[in-house]
């Protein structure tokens, strides 16, 4: 049920917990947060409240950049003024019900700002975007001190065996299993489907679909709880989209569909397929722009590892129907069931930034009246090389939206700036470092 303004002003102030805890996503997804006094959240409902603006200033190390236009030594690295959500109120039942809220930044290089004003652009031209994501993760024996300790060093996997949909291997691991359901029920972040996958370890999970935004707050909450509730059973979940050459990738499809105030738009029983002529061009406009906003749904240099063929992640820009070779699967299902899942996107993306993405190339295609010319793959996507391939490493993949004119239109000039410098940087770190397979492959023979 949702409660008013006033209704959840009372929840807190009635709480037995004297403190209130915040939270803000930065540009890689991580959730960067704090506990305020009660007193402080109520005074900050009006004007805000201060965050340091280094959220948008360093990596996912917290190592600054160092060549940033927004903030920087420089700059000095002054607050900014965050607002919070009030439609966000949860009580984190892990933690003595403490009260939560999401909050955003008035920036164009804020990410949950910047899904908000997508939305709403969708909502003008008269759609209602339902989205609904899904996450596979693999879970190891671990905790933080042990294998920091052992620098990362061969990680014990929760269980061993591939083990795809085993009750078997859910039952061994029941208590873990049953809070990640229960506990995320209870935060507002309801699962559809909670399974394992294919690999040691593995599950995969399917939150329930809603409005894009509440999808993105649910995604980003998500991740975050299953790693707290990891933590309580000596369990290290990753999201990493590739953690093993060997092993399969983890995605993190997102579902999405366009709707007036009563009927799926994507929906058209007199259509072939079924499939609207709104859904065409929507599914039209997300393969124009895939190569524009690529970076955004495989934001790190481990996301193309996951993007290779055979692995079950896409590697060409291609839809068919219920085809899970190709990038876009088209689900003509039904008036209330059809829609689009989008499978390039990796499980360590930024869930505001790749439903922006998403929401704003399906828009550009309704909006540019695109028609649906890539053929439909029928068969081997990963053979189907009419439409062209994805870029291959995150260099690749940046240098194209930086040079994107189509990107620009979509995000602004500001945020595509920002965001491309960030993928730089972070291609740089990675051309720094000096890898295990460099080390075993040259040590004794160069």
């Amino acid at each position: 049920m949702k409660l008013s303004r006033e209704q959840i002003i009372a929840e807190v102030k009635n709480s037995p917990n004297p403190k209130v805890k915040v939270a803000i996503t930065d540009i890689d997804g991580v959730l960067r947060g704090k506990y305020i006094h009660k007193d402080k959240f109520l005074s900050a409902l009006e004007g805000g409240f201060g965050f340091c603006n280094v959220i948008f200033g360093w990596d996912i190390n917290d190592l600054a950049y160092d060549d940033c236009k927004f903030t920087g030594w420089h700059s000095g690295y002054p607050d900014a003024t965050a607002r919070l959500d009030l439609q966000t109120f949860r009580k984190v039942p892990w933690d003595n019900d403490v009260p939560f809220f999401l909050g955003d930044f008035d920036l164009d290089i804020c990410p949950r700002n910047l899904l908000k004003k997508v939305k709403a652009e969708s909502e003008k031209l008269g759609f209602k975007p339902f989205f609904g994501q899904e996450f596979e993760w693999f879970n190891f024996k671990e905790t933080t001190e042990d294998l920091n300790e052992r620098d990362f060093n061969k990680p014990k996997f929760l269980s061993p065996g591939m083990f795809g949909y085993s009750l078997l291997r859910m039952s061994k691991n029941s208590a873990f299993f049953n809070e990640i359901y229960d506990l995320l029920a209870k935060f507002r972040v309801p699962i559809e489907g909670l399974h394992t996958e294919t690999g040691p370890g593995v599950i995969e999970a399917a939150i329930l679909y809603g409005d894009a935004l509440e999808s993105a707050d649910r995604a980003v909450l998500f991740k975050s709880a299953v790693r707290e509730i990891g933590h309580r059973h000596g369990i290290m979940p990753t999201f990493m989209a590739k953690i093993s050459d060997k092993l399969p990738g983890c995605s993190g499809h997102i579902h999405q569909s366009l709707w007036d105030e009563k009927n799926n738009l994507f929906y058209d029983e007199k259509a072939k397929h079924g499939i609207s002529p709104i859904m065409e061009s929507y599914i039209a406009g997300l393969l124009h722009c895939l190569p524009h906003v690529l970076p955004l749904y495989a934001p790190t240099i481990n996301s193309f590892k996951r993007l290779v063929e055979g692995a079950w992640a896409p590697t060409t820009i291609t839809w068919g129907i219920d085809n899970r070779t190709t990038c876009i699967r088209a689900l003509p299902i039904s008036p209330k069931s059809t829609r689009i899942e989008l499978r390039v996107v990796g499980s360590d993306a930024n869930p505001y930034l790749a439903h922006a993405a998403a929401l704003a190339s399906g828009l550009y295609g309704i909006k540019n009246k695109l028609k649906l010319t890539a053929p439909m793959t029928e068969g081997n996507g990963y053979k189907d090389l009419r439409n062209g391939v994805l870029a291959k490493n995150l260099w690749e993949a940046t240098q194209l939206m930086k040079n994107s004119t189509v990107a620009p239109e979509l995000f602004g000039d500001n945020f595509v700036k920002h965001f491309c410098d960030s993928r730089d940087w972070e291609w740089k770190q990675h051309q720094k470092a000096v890898t295990d397979w460099e080390f075993k492959r040259y040590f004794e023979i160069v």
